[in-house]
């Protein structure tokens, strides 16, 4: 059974996530470790669970999902995972930094490989069903694990809420859709982990979510 580990970073307040199953082989989604000290906790937390990082894989790319891009592709040697659609807002994320007074610590490495919707991303004996999920960004990406019932959404979908829109390649029609036609068929009991803020489900988001109700 694969485990969700949520590490909260940086100024946005960013969830980073660490998944592992029983192989303790592991994933690390959207590393915003921003600081020195975030650094040493994401690494203590590794540690302390004997985890063996074997991808590094983004949602999308503003800057608060990537601050830590550097530090883990150059401390566990894993090259970095994307949609390609997300390249454009990769390479934009020191401007993006810039625009928000935020100071830029480490540039992103490149992308090593491109992810497809319809793959399976796969560690240890767990796997991962990628959704491609755009309205916020572009091109972002979702992953459902169907075995144990759990969603990394991204800022796609948050407790009570959506992503924003207003960004460069954002649309809410088409993240209104995103959410209808790719999480919403998930089902109501599988579990929800945004990019900010609390953990949800897709049946409370179906009753309750503003932005969902008809």
């Amino acid at each position: 059974m694969a485990q969700v580990v949520c590490l909260t970073f940086n100024p946005f307040e960013e969830n980073t996530y660490l998944l592992y199953d029983d192989t303790k082989e592991c994933i690390i989604i959207d590393p915003g470790c921003y600081t020195e000290q975030e650094k040493r906790e994401l690494t203590r937390t590794i540690e302390t669970l004997q985890l063996r990082p074997v991808r590094l894989i983004n949602t999308h790319c503003h800057l608060d999902h990537i601050f830590g891009n550097h530090f883990v592709a150059t401390t566990y040697g894993l090259p970095l995972e994307i949609h390609r659609g997300e390249l454009p807002v990769l390479e934009r994320a020191p401007q993006a930094a810039a625009m928000y007074g935020v100071p830029f610590p480490e540039p992103s490495p490149a992308p090593g490989a491109f992810i497809e919707a319809g793959e399976v991303i796969t560690f240890g004996n767990t796997q991962l069903e990628v959704l491609l999920t755009p309205g916020h960004s572009p091109a972002s990406l979702s992953f459902f694990c169907r075995a144990d019932r759990f969603l990394i959404a991204g800022d796609v979908l948050f407790q009570g809420s959506i992503g924003r829109t207003d960004l460069p390649g954002g649309d809410y029609n088409t993240l209104i859709r995103s959410i209808r036609e790719q999480l919403l068929p998930l089902g109501d009991d599988v579990t929800a982990y945004p990019g900010h803020g609390p953990a949800t489900t897709i049946g409370f988001e179906r009753l309750h979510n503003p932005f969902l109700i008809a």
